[in-house]
């Protein structure tokens, strides 16, 4: 009886939103990842971490299913507008929704790019980086960090930044 007990003082006093430290490392590996797969202009390193059936939206509002239009479309842009360019993310927030579902916001900037590259509707800062916001869902699947949901959007002029 006091086994029974204490598991259910233990059960109830944990603390549920506690996340492995390994999980919250593997996560932002995943983050230096996408740095070192763009900034060497690599799509497949890039994609690398995307799930099969994982969801994109660009930052022009495209929207695309699956991993092979995730590559295909970081294809796409690495050998035109954002060839030879580099990429900076910050992690600005990493929350476990559950243990094994995360989302991980980070503000990036890519430098590099030139005006008349830029996409419709998008403007580069006063330093000419574009800057997005990207927020990755991540699921773990099969004991390894998926990116399910990829939503990017470019950071308008004037939106103060932290």
């Amino acid at each position: 009886m006091k086994v029974l007990v204490g598991l259910a003082i233990t059960l109830l006093t944990a603390n549920p939103g506690a996340q492995a430290p390994a999980d919250d490392a593997a996560i932002r590996a995943i983050i230096r990842d996408e740095i070192a797969a763009w900034n060497s202009g690599d799509a497949v390193a890039y994609s690398r971490h995307f799930a099969a059936d994982g969801t994109f939206t660009n930052i022009v509002g495209q929207f695309f299913t699956g991993y092979d239009a995730f590559l295909e479309q970081h294809q796409v842009i690495f050998d035109g507008r954002f060839k030879n360019t580099t990429l900076q993310q910050d992690v600005v927030s990493l929350k476990f929704i559950r243990p094994d579902v995360a989302a991980v916001e980070v503000l990036t900037a890519v430098a590099g790019v030139g005006a008349g590259q830029l996409a419709p509707g998008t403007t580069g800062d006063a330093s000419g980086r574009l800057r997005t916001r990207l927020l990755q869902v991540v699921a773990k699947q099969d004991g390894s960090w998926k990116i399910v949901a990829y939503h990017n959007v470019d950071v308008k002029p004037g939106v103060p930044l932290p």
